[in-house]
């Protein structure tokens, strides 16, 4: 019973730690909306969460390259955005949609606080009443 609850906080810290990096990556997008020549940056990290579920049906890897082998390893993907600009100053940083990706990505940080408060009670929950 603690070993599923263990691994699903395991994966919803490693969903924590993405939404951090991309909630840096928008913070210094925003700070930098006036800065001539500076390229947005992104954050991709769902599709690597994705890969680490593979594991709780029960498969087995058995080679490195498979789905879901790396998932001790957690590391959100990030990646400058040298699109095009619509801006003279080379500037491709849209301050609206910025701020649209600020509100969503602090929805789900605080949506995953959430899970991993319950996760903790039922922690607490399991030890307390485990011993009855």
């Amino acid at each position: 019973m603690l070993g599923k609850v263990y691994s699903s906080i395991n994966f919803l810290k490693n969903a924590l730690d993405g939404t951090w990096v991309r909630n840096e990556a928008i913070s210094n997008n925003i700070a930098n909306v006036n800065t001539p020549g500076y390229k947005k940056v992104t954050v991709e990290f769902e599709n690597m969460l994705k890969g680490q579920t593979i594991n709780k049906f029960g498969l087995n890897v058995t080679n490195e390259n498979h789905i879901g082998s790396n998932a001790g390893s957690f590391e959100p993907l990030v990646k400058k955005n040298q699109g095009t600009s619509t801006r003279r100053d080379g500037n491709n940083v849209n301050i609206d949609t910025e701020m649209s990706e600020l509100a969503q990505n602090t929805i789900m940080y605080n949506a995953l606080i959430n899970q991993i408060s319950r996760k903790f009670k039922q922690v607490k929950n399991i030890i307390s009443e485990g011993g009855k």
